[in-house]
């Protein structure tokens, strides 16, 4: 396992570059999935224009403004943070930053960094409004389409997204979280994909709504880049050994050609320091599970990107607005429903049943795209025979 790039890099290549420990194997993978989605999301809208199944809207702005003090100010915030706490890590001594991510949530950090980066921001924002300063400022009508806002859509998902997966991971084990709160809220690791999903998909559809953006067709052009962003997700979770692994697995390999990896593994160095110690290993990250277990990451990576293809060849073959989505979200309820049998995870109570969460919630989602699809398809029938 690679909880981080430098035991990537250490064990694939024989380097060790000690900055390479700051950039954590999922979060890295994340980073990933999240531009993949937002260029095939973009190719996506960018077609559906094309075809006037969308459109532009027009919108009023100020060129010529000098910056604001609430815009100099947020900039050097910005930079003030960036400074503090990622430049800190390559310029403190290693004995502050030798565990990444418990730096990042301390209160450690370079104030000077911090003052120099947060003044060289609020300065270049300065210089860039000063440079386009006009004598007298002018309002212009600014013509946007729906892929031109595909980087607010994608921040809003990152943002909205990270707080949902650790607000339905609180909710998911909400008798620890009780015990040790701050364990949850101010930890990097303990994500739940569906917490967000919902939270990212509701913010997005509030966000259409406020532009004008055919809520349908955004959530058929979504539906292909969720799947792919899902699936090179899962990566990260893999390599670096996040606790999303399954069950115990002692069955005799099926077949002699599957690597033991791809049976039963034991997740030695993962991320999040579960099980025995490793016999020899010195420092962090030198625990593996006592007994093998189901690598189910690496079966929702097969499965994900399999998922991604399919829906990615039936895009232009679906006429009816509204029933890509509705598709992904049945295969994606299926998938995960099959694969929780397997995979280790807090069980509710629920009217004399033990299901998991995302048992609960994959059963949801598969009911949900079943009813949008017969009522999108009723409805385009109705239109249909009317006109």
């Amino acid at each position: 396992m690679y909880p981080n790039l430098y035991f990537a890099f250490r064990d694939l290549f024989g380097v060790e570059w000690s900055f390479l420990r700051f950039v954590n194997s999922f979060g890295f993978f994340v980073a990933i999935a999240f531009v993949l989605a937002a260029v095939t999301l973009t190719a996506e809208l960018k077609r559906k224009s094309g075809e006037n199944l969308l459109f532009p809207t027009d919108m009023q702005v100020v060129v010529g403004q000098p910056a604001t003090p609430v815009e100099l100010i947020l900039n050097f915030l910005l930079g003030f943070l960036l400074g503090y706490k990622i430049l800190a890590l390559f310029i403190m001594d290693d004995s502050a930053t030798e565990d990444p991510q418990q730096f990042i949530f301390s209160g450690i950090g370079s104030w000077p960094a911090g003052i120099i980066l947060g003044l060289l921001f609020a300065g270049m924002k300065w210089y860039e409004k000063n440079k386009q300063k006009l004598q007298k400022p002018e309002k212009r009508t600014i013509r946007i389409w729906p892929q031109d806002r595909v980087g607010e859509i994608t921040i809003l998902a990152l943002i909205f997204g990270l707080f949902g997966a650790k607000l339905f991971d609180i909710f998911e084990n909400w008798d620890d979280f009780l015990k040790h709160p701050s364990s949850y809220i101010f930890s990097p690791a303990g994500l739940t994909f569906y917490g967000g999903l919902i939270c990212a998909a509701i913010a997005i559809w509030v966000y259409a709504k406020k532009h004008n953006i055919g809520f349908w067709h955004l959530n058929d052009a979504a539906a292909p880049a969720l799947m792919l962003s899902y699936g090179i997700g899962r990566i990260g979770c893999q390599v670096a050994g996040d606790g999303d692994w399954g069950i115990e697995n002692l069955n005799p390999k099926p077949f002699s050609w599957l690597p033991d990896w791809a049976w039963a593994y034991t997740y030695p160095n993962n991320v999040n320091e579960a099980g025995k110690p490793i016999a020899g290993c010195i420092g962090k990250y030198c625990n593996e599970l006592p007994v093998p277990v189901y690598p189910t990451p690496l079966y929702e990576i097969v499965m994900a990107l399999l998922l991604f293809v399919l829906l990615w060849s039936v895009r232009k073959k679906l006429k009816v607005p509204g029933t890509l989505f509705a598709l992904y979200l049945m295969v994606n309820g299926v998938e995960r429903f099959l694969i929780e049998k397997i995979r280790v995870n807090t069980h509710l109570n629920l009217f004399g049943f033990r299901p998991t969460q995302a048992e609960v919630i994959s059963s949801l989602l598969f009911l949900a795209g079943l009813i949008i699809w017969i009522v999108l398809h009723r409805r385009a029938k109705t239109e249909k025979s009317t006109s």
